[in-house]
Protein backbone atom coordinates (compact mmCIF):
# COMPACT_ATOMS: atom_id res chain seq x y z
CA UNK A 1 0.00 0.00 0.00
CA UNK A 2 1.24 3.46 -0.83
CA UNK A 3 1.58 6.33 1.59
CA UNK A 4 -1.54 8.08 2.82
CA UNK A 5 -1.03 10.87 0.32
CA UNK A 6 -3.45 9.06 -1.96
CA UNK A 7 -6.20 6.47 -1.64
CA UNK A 8 -5.18 3.91 -4.23
CA UNK A 9 -4.59 0.23 -4.87
CA UNK A 10 -1.26 -0.87 -6.43
CA UNK A 11 -0.81 -2.88 -9.60
CA UNK A 12 -0.51 -6.10 -7.59
CA UNK A 13 -4.19 -5.84 -6.73
CA UNK A 14 -5.38 -5.63 -10.31
CA UNK A 15 -7.60 -8.48 -11.59
CA UNK A 16 -6.86 -11.37 -13.91
CA UNK A 17 -9.17 -13.25 -16.28
CA UNK A 18 -11.91 -15.47 -14.91
CA UNK A 19 -10.74 -18.97 -14.08
CA UNK A 20 -11.90 -22.28 -15.41
CA UNK A 21 -13.68 -23.15 -12.16
CA UNK A 22 -16.26 -20.38 -12.60
CA UNK A 23 -17.09 -21.74 -16.05
CA UNK A 24 -17.46 -25.24 -14.73
CA UNK A 25 -19.57 -24.26 -11.71
CA UNK A 26 -21.73 -21.64 -13.40
CA UNK A 27 -24.92 -23.62 -12.73
CA UNK A 28 -24.09 -23.85 -9.05
CA UNK A 29 -23.62 -20.11 -8.74
CA UNK A 30 -26.76 -19.54 -10.78
CA UNK A 31 -28.79 -21.56 -8.25
CA UNK A 32 -27.86 -19.04 -5.60
CA UNK A 33 -29.03 -16.38 -8.03
CA UNK A 34 -28.48 -13.12 -6.22
CA UNK A 35 -24.75 -13.15 -6.94
CA UNK A 36 -25.42 -12.06 -10.51
CA UNK A 37 -27.43 -9.12 -9.24
CA UNK A 38 -24.89 -7.94 -6.71
CA UNK A 39 -21.68 -8.23 -8.72
CA UNK A 40 -20.53 -8.00 -12.30
CA UNK A 41 -17.94 -10.12 -14.01
CA UNK A 42 -15.29 -7.57 -13.07
CA UNK A 43 -12.81 -8.10 -10.28
CA UNK A 44 -12.62 -7.34 -6.59
CA UNK A 45 -10.06 -7.70 -3.85
CA UNK A 46 -11.90 -8.17 -0.55
CA UNK A 47 -8.61 -8.41 1.34
CA UNK A 48 -7.58 -4.84 0.57
CA UNK A 49 -8.94 -1.85 2.44
CA UNK A 50 -8.42 1.42 0.56
CA UNK A 51 -7.14 3.19 3.65
CA UNK A 52 -4.86 0.37 4.66
CA UNK A 53 -6.92 -0.54 7.73
CA UNK A 54 -8.26 -4.05 8.45
CA UNK A 55 -11.61 -5.08 7.07
CA UNK A 56 -13.41 -6.07 3.89
CA UNK A 57 -13.80 -3.84 0.84
CA UNK A 58 -17.11 -2.37 2.02
CA UNK A 59 -16.12 -1.81 5.63
CA UNK A 60 -16.49 1.85 6.72
CA UNK A 61 -13.37 3.93 6.20
CA UNK A 62 -12.35 7.40 7.24
CA UNK A 63 -11.82 10.02 4.57
CA UNK A 64 -8.99 12.50 4.21
CA UNK A 65 -10.65 14.94 6.60
CA UNK A 66 -13.82 15.34 8.64
CA UNK A 67 -16.88 14.80 6.50
CA UNK A 68 -19.88 17.12 6.44
CA UNK A 69 -22.24 14.31 5.37
CA UNK A 70 -22.19 10.52 5.48
CA UNK A 71 -24.37 9.61 2.52
CA UNK A 72 -25.84 10.79 -0.78
CA UNK A 73 -29.29 10.61 -2.36
CA UNK A 74 -29.09 11.62 -6.03
CA UNK A 75 -32.46 12.37 -7.64
CA UNK A 76 -31.61 12.10 -11.32
CA UNK A 77 -34.15 13.60 -13.73
CA UNK A 78 -33.03 11.72 -16.83
CA UNK A 79 -33.91 13.36 -20.10
CA UNK A 80 -32.95 16.88 -19.11
CA UNK A 81 -35.39 19.20 -17.26
CA UNK A 82 -35.58 22.75 -18.57
CA UNK A 83 -33.87 25.25 -16.28
CA UNK A 84 -35.85 28.21 -17.64
CA UNK A 85 -39.10 26.41 -16.76
CA UNK A 86 -38.14 25.17 -13.27
CA UNK A 87 -35.54 27.04 -11.18
CA UNK A 88 -34.13 29.82 -13.41
CA UNK A 89 -36.79 32.38 -14.38
CA UNK A 90 -36.02 34.64 -17.33
CA UNK A 91 -38.22 37.76 -17.60
CA UNK A 92 -36.30 38.75 -20.72
CA UNK A 93 -37.76 35.74 -22.51
CA UNK A 94 -41.21 37.21 -21.85
CA UNK A 95 -40.18 40.40 -23.67
CA UNK A 96 -38.46 38.67 -26.57
CA UNK A 97 -40.87 35.76 -27.01
CA UNK A 98 -41.07 34.75 -30.68
CA UNK A 99 -37.99 36.71 -31.72
CA UNK A 100 -34.65 35.48 -33.01
CA UNK A 101 -31.86 35.23 -30.42
CA UNK A 102 -29.05 37.76 -30.90
CA UNK A 103 -26.67 36.73 -33.67
CA UNK A 104 -23.75 36.49 -31.26
CA UNK A 105 -25.78 34.34 -28.88
CA UNK A 106 -26.96 31.55 -31.13
CA UNK A 107 -28.12 28.44 -29.30
CA UNK A 108 -26.49 25.10 -30.11
CA UNK A 109 -28.74 22.53 -31.84
CA UNK A 110 -31.71 24.91 -31.96
CA UNK A 111 -33.15 26.72 -34.98
CA UNK A 112 -36.30 28.05 -33.34
CA UNK A 113 -37.11 31.44 -31.90
CA UNK A 114 -36.91 32.52 -28.29
CA UNK A 115 -39.80 31.09 -26.26
CA UNK A 116 -41.07 32.28 -22.90
CA UNK A 117 -41.92 29.79 -20.22
CA UNK A 118 -45.56 28.68 -20.12
CA UNK A 119 -45.22 28.33 -16.34
CA UNK A 120 -45.47 31.11 -13.79
CA UNK A 121 -42.72 31.74 -11.26
CA UNK A 122 -43.11 33.23 -7.80
CA UNK A 123 -40.96 33.84 -4.76
CA UNK A 124 -40.99 31.43 -1.82
CA UNK A 125 -39.73 31.44 1.74
CA UNK A 126 -37.67 33.98 3.60
CA UNK A 127 -35.00 33.74 0.93
CA UNK A 128 -37.43 34.85 -1.76
CA UNK A 129 -36.01 32.43 -4.32
CA UNK A 130 -38.22 32.12 -7.39
CA UNK A 131 -39.50 28.66 -8.29
CA UNK A 132 -41.78 27.56 -11.10
CA UNK A 133 -45.39 26.57 -10.48
CA UNK A 134 -44.26 23.07 -11.49
CA UNK A 135 -42.76 22.50 -8.04
CA UNK A 136 -45.03 24.05 -5.40
CA UNK A 137 -44.21 21.38 -2.78
CA UNK A 138 -40.44 21.49 -3.28
CA UNK A 139 -40.69 25.29 -3.21
CA UNK A 140 -41.89 25.06 0.40
CA UNK A 141 -38.39 23.81 1.25
CA UNK A 142 -36.55 26.50 -0.70
CA UNK A 143 -35.04 27.97 2.47
CA UNK A 144 -33.26 24.64 2.94
CA UNK A 145 -32.09 24.34 -0.67
CA UNK A 146 -29.08 25.67 -2.56
CA UNK A 147 -29.99 26.27 -6.21
CA UNK A 148 -27.07 26.10 -8.64
CA UNK A 149 -28.07 28.11 -11.71
CA UNK A 150 -24.69 27.98 -13.42
CA UNK A 151 -24.13 24.32 -14.28
CA UNK A 152 -22.51 23.70 -17.65
CA UNK A 153 -20.55 21.20 -19.72
CA UNK A 154 -19.68 20.62 -23.36
CA UNK A 155 -21.96 17.83 -24.57
CA UNK A 156 -25.68 18.30 -25.36
CA UNK A 157 -26.17 14.63 -26.32
CA UNK A 158 -27.93 12.30 -23.90
CA UNK A 159 -25.52 9.39 -23.86
CA UNK A 160 -22.35 11.43 -23.48
CA UNK A 161 -23.92 13.85 -21.00
CA UNK A 162 -25.32 11.03 -18.85
CA UNK A 163 -21.91 9.40 -18.70
CA UNK A 164 -20.21 12.72 -17.89
CA UNK A 165 -22.63 13.57 -15.08
CA UNK A 166 -22.37 10.08 -13.61
CA UNK A 167 -18.75 9.11 -14.19
CA UNK A 168 -16.83 12.23 -15.16
CA UNK A 169 -16.14 11.01 -18.69
CA UNK A 170 -18.17 11.08 -21.90
CA UNK A 171 -17.12 7.55 -22.82
CA UNK A 172 -18.24 4.37 -20.99
CA UNK A 173 -14.80 3.62 -19.57
CA UNK A 174 -14.77 5.11 -16.06
CA UNK A 175 -16.25 4.20 -12.67
CA UNK A 176 -19.41 5.97 -11.57
CA UNK A 177 -19.64 8.50 -8.75
CA UNK A 178 -21.30 5.97 -6.43
CA UNK A 179 -18.57 3.41 -7.11
CA UNK A 180 -15.85 5.93 -6.29
CA UNK A 181 -17.60 6.85 -3.03
CA UNK A 182 -17.98 3.27 -1.84
CA UNK A 183 -14.42 2.49 -2.93
CA UNK A 184 -13.11 5.37 -0.85
CA UNK A 185 -15.43 5.19 2.15
CA UNK A 186 -17.10 1.78 2.25
CA UNK A 187 -20.57 1.72 3.79
CA UNK A 188 -22.03 1.59 7.28
CA UNK A 189 -24.33 -1.38 6.73
CA UNK A 190 -22.58 -4.62 5.80
CA UNK A 191 -25.91 -6.38 5.18
CA UNK A 192 -26.84 -4.21 2.20
CA UNK A 193 -24.93 -3.01 -0.88
CA UNK A 194 -23.17 0.31 -0.42
CA UNK A 195 -24.46 1.78 -3.70
CA UNK A 196 -28.05 1.15 -4.78
CA UNK A 197 -29.70 2.44 -7.97
CA UNK A 198 -33.49 2.63 -8.25
CA UNK A 199 -34.87 2.83 -11.79
CA UNK A 200 -38.06 1.29 -13.24
CA UNK A 201 -36.24 -0.29 -16.14
CA UNK A 202 -33.07 1.34 -17.44
CA UNK A 203 -32.19 4.89 -18.49
CA UNK A 204 -30.37 5.61 -21.72
CA UNK A 205 -26.87 4.05 -21.59
CA UNK A 206 -28.04 1.75 -18.80
CA UNK A 207 -25.75 -0.13 -16.38
CA UNK A 208 -22.65 1.81 -17.37
CA UNK A 209 -24.11 4.74 -15.41
CA UNK A 210 -23.57 2.82 -12.16
CA UNK A 211 -20.60 0.74 -13.33
CA UNK A 212 -17.49 0.04 -11.27
CA UNK A 213 -15.45 -0.07 -14.53
CA UNK A 214 -11.86 -0.84 -13.49
CA UNK A 215 -12.59 -0.54 -9.75
CA UNK A 216 -13.14 -3.85 -7.92
CA UNK A 217 -16.51 -5.36 -8.74
CA UNK A 218 -17.86 -5.08 -5.22
CA UNK A 219 -18.19 -1.32 -5.79
CA UNK A 220 -20.60 -1.62 -8.70
CA UNK A 221 -24.05 -0.16 -8.10
CA UNK A 222 -26.85 -2.64 -7.45
CA UNK A 223 -29.73 -1.86 -9.81
CA UNK A 224 -33.23 -2.32 -8.36
CA UNK A 225 -36.12 -2.24 -10.84
CA UNK A 226 -38.72 -0.39 -8.78
CA UNK A 227 -41.52 -0.65 -11.32
CA UNK A 228 -43.36 -2.69 -8.70
CA UNK A 229 -42.20 -2.92 -5.12
CA UNK A 230 -42.68 -6.37 -3.68
CA UNK A 231 -39.96 -7.21 -1.14
CA UNK A 232 -40.05 -10.87 -2.24
CA UNK A 233 -39.49 -10.13 -5.93
CA UNK A 234 -37.81 -6.72 -6.20
CA UNK A 235 -34.50 -8.58 -5.82
CA UNK A 236 -34.68 -12.01 -7.39
CA UNK A 237 -34.02 -15.06 -5.23
CA UNK A 238 -33.68 -12.98 -2.07
CA UNK A 239 -36.05 -15.21 -0.13
CA UNK A 240 -34.38 -18.54 0.53
CA UNK A 241 -36.23 -21.82 1.02
CA UNK A 242 -33.37 -23.57 2.82
CA UNK A 243 -32.99 -23.29 6.59
CA UNK A 244 -30.27 -20.73 7.44
CA UNK A 245 -27.90 -23.35 8.83
CA UNK A 246 -28.18 -25.47 5.69
CA UNK A 247 -27.60 -22.49 3.43
CA UNK A 248 -24.61 -21.50 5.53
CA UNK A 249 -23.13 -24.97 5.05
CA UNK A 250 -23.70 -24.66 1.30
CA UNK A 251 -21.88 -21.34 1.14
CA UNK A 252 -19.03 -22.64 3.29
CA UNK A 253 -18.61 -25.58 0.93
CA UNK A 254 -18.54 -23.28 -2.09
CA UNK A 255 -16.06 -21.04 -0.34
CA UNK A 256 -13.81 -23.98 0.54
CA UNK A 257 -13.88 -25.20 -3.06
CA UNK A 258 -13.02 -21.72 -4.28
CA UNK A 259 -10.14 -21.41 -1.82
CA UNK A 260 -8.74 -24.76 -2.99
CA UNK A 261 -9.01 -23.50 -6.56
CA UNK A 262 -7.09 -20.32 -5.66
CA UNK A 263 -4.43 -22.27 -3.76
CA UNK A 264 -3.87 -24.43 -6.82
CA UNK A 265 -3.95 -21.72 -9.47
CA UNK A 266 -2.96 -18.56 -7.68
CA UNK A 267 -4.83 -15.34 -6.77
CA UNK A 268 -7.99 -14.64 -8.72
CA UNK A 269 -9.64 -11.35 -7.83
CA UNK A 270 -12.62 -12.06 -10.09
CA UNK A 271 -13.32 -15.14 -7.99
CA UNK A 272 -12.89 -13.03 -4.84
CA UNK A 273 -15.64 -10.77 -6.17
CA UNK A 274 -18.00 -13.73 -6.56
CA UNK A 275 -17.26 -14.93 -3.03
CA UNK A 276 -17.93 -11.46 -1.63
CA UNK A 277 -21.18 -11.21 -3.61
CA UNK A 278 -22.37 -14.57 -2.29
CA UNK A 279 -21.66 -13.52 1.28
CA UNK A 280 -23.46 -10.22 0.83
CA UNK A 281 -26.38 -12.01 -0.78
CA UNK A 282 -26.59 -14.31 2.25
CA UNK A 283 -26.61 -11.37 4.67
CA UNK A 284 -29.16 -9.45 2.60
CA UNK A 285 -31.77 -12.16 3.13
CA UNK A 286 -32.18 -10.95 6.68
CA UNK A 287 -32.29 -7.19 6.06
CA UNK A 288 -33.10 -6.79 2.36
CA UNK A 289 -36.61 -8.17 2.70
CA UNK A 290 -37.32 -5.68 5.46
CA UNK A 291 -35.94 -2.51 3.87
CA UNK A 292 -37.99 -2.90 0.68
CA UNK A 293 -41.22 -3.72 2.51
CA UNK A 294 -43.15 -0.46 2.30
CA UNK A 295 -46.16 -2.02 4.01
CA UNK A 296 -44.28 -1.48 7.26
CA UNK A 297 -44.58 2.28 6.82
CA UNK A 298 -47.56 4.01 8.51
CA UNK A 299 -50.32 4.99 6.11
CA UNK A 300 -49.71 8.62 7.04
CA UNK A 301 -46.17 8.37 5.69
CA UNK A 302 -47.29 6.55 2.53
CA UNK A 303 -49.83 9.30 1.88
CA UNK A 304 -47.18 11.94 2.49
CA UNK A 305 -45.03 10.52 -0.32
CA UNK A 306 -47.94 9.58 -2.57
CA UNK A 307 -48.07 6.58 -4.87
CA UNK A 308 -46.17 5.62 -7.99
CA UNK A 309 -42.72 4.47 -9.07
CA UNK A 310 -40.88 7.64 -8.15
CA UNK A 311 -42.78 8.11 -4.89
CA UNK A 312 -41.96 4.56 -3.79
CA UNK A 313 -38.32 5.06 -4.79
CA UNK A 314 -38.05 8.21 -2.65
CA UNK A 315 -39.47 6.39 0.36
CA UNK A 316 -37.12 3.45 -0.20
CA UNK A 317 -34.22 5.91 -0.49
CA UNK A 318 -35.06 7.26 2.96
CA UNK A 319 -35.26 3.71 4.35
CA UNK A 320 -31.94 2.75 2.77
CA UNK A 321 -30.25 5.91 4.03
CA UNK A 322 -31.62 5.23 7.49
CA UNK A 323 -30.07 1.75 7.28
CA UNK A 324 -26.65 3.20 6.50
CA UNK A 325 -26.40 2.69 2.72
CA UNK A 326 -23.77 5.13 1.45
CA UNK A 327 -25.21 6.10 -1.97
CA UNK A 328 -28.76 5.87 -3.29
CA UNK A 329 -29.47 7.09 -6.81
CA UNK A 330 -33.00 7.39 -8.18
CA UNK A 331 -33.67 7.73 -11.89
CA UNK A 332 -37.03 9.40 -12.45
CA UNK A 333 -38.17 6.86 -15.02
CA UNK A 334 -37.22 4.46 -17.77
CA UNK A 335 -35.35 5.82 -20.78
CA UNK A 336 -35.34 9.68 -20.87
CA UNK A 337 -38.77 10.93 -19.74
CA UNK A 338 -37.87 14.62 -19.29
CA UNK A 339 -36.79 14.86 -22.95
CA UNK A 340 -39.71 17.06 -24.04
CA UNK A 341 -38.84 18.06 -27.59
CA UNK A 342 -42.43 18.29 -28.80
CA UNK A 343 -44.10 20.18 -25.97
CA UNK A 344 -42.45 21.62 -22.87
CA UNK A 345 -45.83 21.58 -21.15
CA UNK A 346 -45.27 17.84 -20.69
CA UNK A 347 -42.91 18.89 -17.91
CA UNK A 348 -46.05 19.39 -15.83
CA UNK A 349 -46.66 15.64 -15.85
CA UNK A 350 -43.13 14.76 -14.76
CA UNK A 351 -43.08 17.43 -12.07
CA UNK A 352 -46.50 16.29 -10.86
CA UNK A 353 -45.14 12.81 -10.25
CA UNK A 354 -41.96 13.97 -8.53
CA UNK A 355 -42.80 17.19 -6.65
CA UNK A 356 -44.71 15.66 -3.72
CA UNK A 357 -42.34 12.69 -3.18
CA UNK A 358 -39.27 14.95 -3.16
CA UNK A 359 -40.93 17.29 -0.66
CA UNK A 360 -41.87 14.32 1.52
CA UNK A 361 -38.31 12.99 1.35
CA UNK A 362 -36.85 16.30 2.53
CA UNK A 363 -39.42 16.50 5.34
CA UNK A 364 -38.76 12.90 6.37
CA UNK A 365 -34.98 13.30 6.44
CA UNK A 366 -35.38 16.21 8.83
CA UNK A 367 -37.91 14.47 11.04
CA UNK A 368 -35.69 11.39 11.43
CA UNK A 369 -32.47 13.24 12.18
CA UNK A 370 -30.90 12.33 8.83
CA UNK A 371 -30.77 15.81 7.33
CA UNK A 372 -27.35 16.88 8.56
CA UNK A 373 -25.74 13.60 7.51
CA UNK A 374 -27.25 13.39 4.03
CA UNK A 375 -26.59 15.27 0.78
CA UNK A 376 -29.58 15.39 -1.57
CA UNK A 377 -28.89 16.27 -5.20
CA UNK A 378 -31.51 17.09 -7.87
CA UNK A 379 -30.85 17.48 -11.59
CA UNK A 380 -30.44 15.85 -14.98
CA UNK A 381 -27.77 15.46 -17.62
CA UNK A 382 -28.36 18.99 -18.99
CA UNK A 383 -31.04 21.66 -19.38
CA UNK A 384 -33.10 22.73 -22.39
CA UNK A 385 -32.88 25.58 -24.86
CA UNK A 386 -34.51 28.96 -24.25
CA UNK A 387 -35.58 28.71 -27.88
CA UNK A 388 -38.40 26.61 -29.23
CA UNK A 389 -38.18 23.33 -31.08
CA UNK A 390 -41.18 23.00 -33.33
CA UNK A 391 -44.02 25.03 -31.91
CA UNK A 392 -43.80 24.37 -28.17
CA UNK A 393 -40.86 22.05 -27.38
CA UNK A 394 -37.29 22.69 -26.33
CA UNK A 395 -34.06 21.00 -27.45
CA UNK A 396 -31.06 19.84 -25.38
CA UNK A 397 -28.85 22.51 -23.82
CA UNK A 398 -25.64 22.08 -21.81
CA UNK A 399 -24.06 25.55 -21.86
CA UNK A 400 -26.11 26.66 -18.84
CA UNK A 401 -28.61 24.77 -16.69
CA UNK A 402 -29.78 24.29 -13.10
CA UNK A 403 -29.39 21.73 -10.35
CA UNK A 404 -29.97 21.97 -6.63
CA UNK A 405 -28.47 20.46 -3.49
CA UNK A 406 -29.77 20.25 0.06
CA UNK A 407 -28.85 18.73 3.40
CA UNK A 408 -25.68 18.77 5.44
CA UNK A 409 -22.78 21.00 4.55
CA UNK A 410 -24.42 23.26 1.96
CA UNK A 411 -25.88 26.75 2.19
CA UNK A 412 -29.61 27.01 2.80
CA UNK A 413 -31.91 29.34 0.87
CA UNK A 414 -29.09 30.26 -1.47
CA UNK A 415 -28.64 30.80 -5.21
CA UNK A 416 -25.21 30.06 -6.61
CA UNK A 417 -24.19 31.47 -9.97
CA UNK A 418 -26.33 32.55 -12.89
CA UNK A 419 -26.95 32.20 -16.58
CA UNK A 420 -27.27 35.23 -18.85
CA UNK A 421 -30.56 37.11 -19.22
CA UNK A 422 -31.81 34.59 -21.79
CA UNK A 423 -30.63 31.44 -20.02
CA UNK A 424 -28.19 30.51 -22.77
CA UNK A 425 -24.78 30.52 -21.05
CA UNK A 426 -23.61 30.12 -17.48
CA UNK A 427 -21.86 33.41 -16.81
CA UNK A 428 -21.31 33.83 -13.05
CA UNK A 429 -20.05 31.23 -10.60
CA UNK A 430 -19.78 28.65 -13.37
CA UNK A 431 -19.94 25.03 -12.15
CA UNK A 432 -18.77 22.26 -14.45
CA UNK A 433 -19.75 18.63 -13.87
CA UNK A 434 -16.18 18.01 -12.65
CA UNK A 435 -16.57 20.82 -10.10
CA UNK A 436 -19.80 19.29 -8.83
CA UNK A 437 -18.12 15.90 -8.41
CA UNK A 438 -15.16 17.47 -6.59
CA UNK A 439 -17.57 19.23 -4.23
CA UNK A 440 -19.60 16.09 -3.53
CA UNK A 441 -16.42 14.21 -2.62
CA UNK A 442 -15.32 17.12 -0.43
CA UNK A 443 -18.58 17.06 1.51
CA UNK A 444 -18.00 13.39 2.24
CA UNK A 445 -14.49 14.05 3.51
CA UNK A 446 -12.55 13.11 0.36
CA UNK A 447 -9.94 15.15 -1.49
CA UNK A 448 -10.85 14.50 -5.13
CA UNK A 449 -7.20 14.79 -6.18
CA UNK A 450 -6.11 12.08 -3.73
CA UNK A 451 -8.81 9.46 -4.31
CA UNK A 452 -7.08 7.49 -7.05
CA UNK A 453 -6.87 3.99 -8.47
CA UNK A 454 -3.90 2.72 -10.46
CA UNK A 455 -5.03 1.05 -13.65
CA UNK A 456 -3.05 0.28 -16.79
CA UNK A 457 -0.02 2.16 -15.47
CA UNK A 458 -1.85 5.35 -14.55
CA UNK A 459 -3.51 6.80 -11.45
CA UNK A 460 -7.13 7.56 -12.33
CA UNK A 461 -9.61 9.66 -10.38
CA UNK A 462 -13.26 10.67 -10.75
CA UNK A 463 -12.42 14.23 -11.81
CA UNK A 464 -9.50 13.16 -14.06
CA UNK A 465 -7.25 16.25 -14.27
CA UNK A 466 -10.10 18.71 -13.66
CA UNK A 467 -12.42 19.87 -10.91
CA UNK A 468 -12.51 22.71 -8.40
CA UNK A 469 -14.47 22.63 -5.15
CA UNK A 470 -17.43 25.03 -5.36
CA UNK A 471 -16.82 26.86 -2.10
CA UNK A 472 -19.70 29.23 -2.80
CA UNK A 473 -22.27 26.53 -1.96
CA UNK A 474 -20.59 25.27 1.21
CA UNK A 475 -22.07 26.24 4.55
Amino acid sequence: MTSDSALRIPNSALGMSRREMLRRTGAGFGSVGLASVLASDAFANPGVNTLGSPGGPLSPKAGHFAAKVQGVIFLFMNGGPSHVDTFDPKPELEKLDGKEPPAQRKVDRAKGKLMKSPFAFRKYGKSGIEVSELFPEVAKHIDDICVIRSMHHETPAHERALLLMNSGNVQPIRPSLGSWLTYGLGTENQNLPGFIVLCPGKPVVGPQLWSNSFLPAVYQGTHINNKTIDPKTVIRYLENRLPPDEQRKQLELLKAMNELHKADRGPDTQLDARIEALELAYRMQFEGLDVFDLSKEPMKVRDQYGRGEFADACLIARRLTEKGVRVVQIYYGNNQPWDDHKDIKLHRNHAGKSDKPISALLTDLKARGLWDDTLVIWGGEFGRTPTSEGATGRDHHSRGFSMWVAGGGVKCGHIHGSTDELGIDAVEGRVHAHDLHATILHLLGIDHERLTFRYSGRDFRLTDVHGTIVKGILA
